[in-house]
Formats: structure tokens, sequence, C-alpha cells
């Protein structure tokens, strides 16, 4: 019990500080384009760079579950800032903590708990998505050396990332490595133009020549697949899976409030049936959306065999009804909807990207069905 009750005090203060250090400035930060270093720092200060991490690697020891709880209040506030923890606490960090040796450990996840070392997930490349058997990005061997060539596309934090877990293909088969910026070799351009993420450093990443030591191999030679890359996707798909209840949460919050302030015919507009019928669909899928969540969570912290395919199904239903309900925000909004200096224009925005990122709807789709025809089918 005391455990638990350190755990949910965890979650209120990340519930103050989205609160008042982040949700009042998430407008600016996509304006500016740019995660402030100081948020980040403060962020790393309390631990919520490595909020999931054993408390043995300085993190805050949150099971599964709570770091969901956790993750909502931080996406409801900002995605962009969501983002910094889906990448490199979610998709690196876990990797790294469940294929990662014990000096890999020690040499990585202290630092990045403390802020100190900000890590990203280079996978995707201009003409590949998630499908890491078809990379492009290539590396060879030499002695007790590794050199990388390729490009990579799309990559979260990557403009301001220290530590690279990439995928790439060579003789030994696909291979995860961590690639350090600061041995050279690496180059880095800002995407601009996005539809949303704008705040979230989103890079195309070159690797020329960079030589990585054969000690940053993680697990072994063409293990990236099977053993790395699934880890770390099982583990974004949770991140994002909370991060759609995030943006439905707190879309639905908007058009909540905002219904109850405006007047048109004469009285509040939440008094209008339509209304009050946008308004009801969108708690019964936040709640839903909740309990799949939650569920997912609970067969993670149990290591329940389907606990993959179940955060799978969340981070679908979560994807979409963030899409829905941030749509339907928009229209209860009217012309206020389409305003940057309303919420729901940015949640609407973000909410698209959910769709996409972490396998599309479609994939997760086919992930589902299959899964349904083997679990469903009466001999």
């Amino acid at each position: 019990m005391k455990e638990q009750a350190r755990q949910e005090r965890i979650i209120a203060e990340a519930r103050e500080f989205a609160n008042t250090k982040i949700r009042p400035f998430a407008a600016e930060f996509e304006h500016t384009g740019i995660l402030p270093g100081d948020l980040i720092k403060e962020m790393a200060g309390r631990g919520y760079l490595a909020a999931g991490f054993p408390r043995e690697f300085d993190g805050l020891g949150l099971d599964p579950v709570n770091y969901g709880f956790f993750t909502e209040e931080i996406g409801k506030a900002c995605a962009s800032t969501r983002g910094l923890l889906t990448v490199h606490t979610s998709l690196v960090g876990e990797a790294l903590l469940r294929w990662a040796n014990d000096a890999q450990k020690e040499k990585w996840l202290k630092p990045m708990a403390r802020g100190e070392k900000i890590a990203c997930f280079a996978l995707t490349e201009p003409d590949v998505g998630t499908d890491a058997k078809s990379i492009q990005t290539s590396y060879r061997k030499e002695g007790n050396t590794y050199f990388i060539n390729g490009r990579k596309k799309w990559i979260t934090m990557g403009d301001i990332a220290d530590l690279f877990l990439v995928v790439a293909q060579g003789e030994g088969g696909v291979t995860a490595f961590i690639v350090e910026r600061d041995k050279g070799g690496v180059k880095t351009e800002r995407i601009k133009g996005l539809l949303a993420g704008k705040a979230a450093h989103i890079a195309e990443v070159e690797f020329n020549e960079t030589q990585v030591p054969a000690e940053n191999v993680i697990t072994k030679e063409g293990g990236g697949f099977s053993y790395v890359v699934n880890t770390a996707l099982d583990h974004g798909r949770y991140s994002i899976a909370w991060g759609g209840l995030a943006l439905a949460v707190e879309a639905t919050e908007a058009m909540v409030t905002y219904s109850r302030k405006r007047s048109q015919f004469g009285k509040k507009i939440y008094n209008h049936q339509l209304i009050q019928g946008i308004i009801g669909d969108a708690v019964t899928k936040i709640h839903a959306g909740r309990a799949l969540c939650m569920r997912a969570g609970e067969m993670r912290k149990s290591g329940d065999g389907d606990a993959v395919i179940e955060t799978t199904i969340a981070k679908y239903f979560t994807s979409k009804i963030a899409m829905q309900v941030a749509i339907d925000a928009v229209q209860v909004h009217g012309g206020n909807g389409c305003y940057d200096q309303y919420p729901v224009e940015r949640i609407f925005r973000e909410a698209k990207i959910l769709e996409i990122i972490e396998g599309t709807s479609q994939v997760q789709q086919e992930i589902i069905s299959s899964f349904g025809l083997r679990r469903y089918y009466r001999k």
C-alpha cells in the first residue's frame, strides 16, 4: 500500500506540474518549434524522463498502469512533451532495460534518467516505415568497429538527441546499435512544415561512415528486429495508447467547458440536445479507452502473454477515438475551433498523427484481425 501511495503521489505531482509548467505554454512551444531545454532539465530533475525505470537506474519505478496515468497527465498538456517520454523513456529506455547488458545499462540509463543524454529511436527511413526488415541503412564490420551508412527520417527528438538507437542491415542481419552523436559521423536536419509535433524536434538523420564500437551492439548481431525493434515498438504503442486517451480527454474537457460558457439562441449551448449527444458519445469513448489502457497495463504488470495484443488493441482504439472526439470538439467550438487561440485546433492536428505513428491504424487492424481469426474461431 505504501508503494501504491508513493506512485499515486508522483502522478498527482505530475498533474500539477503539467497544469502549471506545460499546458499554459503548449501553444508557445508549437509556435517556436522548441521544447525548452529548461523544461526538459526540470522534468529530468523530477525523475520524469525515467518514470518507468527501476529505481536502481535513478528511475521513479512506476508500474505499467501508473506509468500510463503519468503519460496521460503529460500528454493532456502537450503532445510534443509526451513525445519526449514516448521515444526517450518508452522506446529506447525500455528496449535497453530489456536487451542491453549490464555495462550498457550502467553507461546509458542513468545519464538518460538525469537528462544528461537525450535518446531517440532511429528506425524509419525516407522509403521505409516500421517494416524494419526492409531498411536500407547499412553497416559493415571491420575488426571490432562497425561502420554505419544511411538516412533515417521522421525521428522524434532526433534534432536534439545525444543517443540514437539505430537499426541497420548488414551481413549479420538486422542489428540495433547505440550511436553516440559526439563520436562524429552523425548529421541531423530538422523537418519543418509539419502538421503536428512541431515542438517534438522531428528530424532526418544521416549516418556517413559512422563508427560504432562492437560494445554498442544491443543484444547481438542479427537480433535487431526480433528482439530490440519488437520490444521498442510494443512499449511505444503502450505510450501512444495513453497518449491517444490523453488527447481525447483534453478535447472532451475543452468542449464541455466551452459548451457551458458559450450561448446561442438565448441559452448555453450544452442545453441543446445535439450538443449533449456529442458530449455523451465523447464521455463513453474516453471511459472505454481508459478501460482498454488499464487492462493492457495490468496485463503488462502481471507478465501476461497477451499483453502485447491488448496493447495493440488499446493503441488502435484510443488513436481512433482521439481523432473522433477532436473532430467533435472542433465542431462544438464552431468557428473558434478553427482558430489557434483555442486548444482544440491543436488537439485536432495532434490526434491525426496518432493514427500514423508506431504503426498505422491499418497495420493495427491487420494485427488485431490475425489475432481474432485465431482466438475466435469456433472449431
